[in-house]
């Protein structure tokens, strides 16, 4: 499902990620460890297509992230660390909005905006804001948002973020 062949990234004189290699096949949860600064955000930039490798190469769902980008936002859902949302937008806009950059049918969508809601616990964000939104639902916004077309692989960076620690066992 995921392939990374000698990745490397470096911003200036610093290597932020330096000829990393690994397969994961489908099915696996698998987790990124380590202390800040260690290349976790930046590998997984690289294997979404969000940034460019200065070597080696990334493989998704069989798809290149860096040629392919349009065909693997189809089959892949993420949610970064920073969670870009419109803030001027209210939650169910917001969500509605992504599932048609996605594609997602439109006789589709507010049945799927319904169980989102349920599924993500976002039933005290509705009518609100973005901008009104805490920390936490934010997050849950944002998952909501990678998940709502169904993807065949998801990526989470920092996905407990803002969370609490009853908000972290329901995600």
């Amino acid at each position: 499902m995921i392939k990374a062949s000698g990745l490397s990234k470096r911003f200036g004189a610093r290597a932020a990620v330096e000829g990393i290699s690994f397969e994961i096949p489908r099915g696996q949860i698998v987790g990124f460890l380590g202390p800040n600064g260690a290349g976790k955000t930046t590998t997984m930039r690289l294997l979404t297509g969000l940034l460019r490798p200065d070597s080696g190469a990334a493989e998704l769902a069989g798809l290149d992230p860096q040629t392919q980008r349009v065909a693997l936002m189809s089959k892949v859902g993420y949610l970064p660390e920073d969670n870009p949302l419109y803030e001027e937008l209210e939650a169910l806009d917001s969500l509605a909005h992504a599932a048609h950059i996605r594609g997602v049918a439109a006789a589709r969508i507010e049945p799927r905006l319904r169980e989102l809601v349920k599924r993500c616990g976002l039933q005290d964000a509705v009518g609100k804001k973005v901008s009104e939104l805490s920390k936490g639902y934010r997050q849950r916004l944002g998952l909501a948002q990678a998940i709502l077309h169904e993807p065949e692989l998801l990526i989470l960076d920092e996905p407990s973020a803002g969370l609490d620690p009853n908000q972290v066992l329901e995600l």
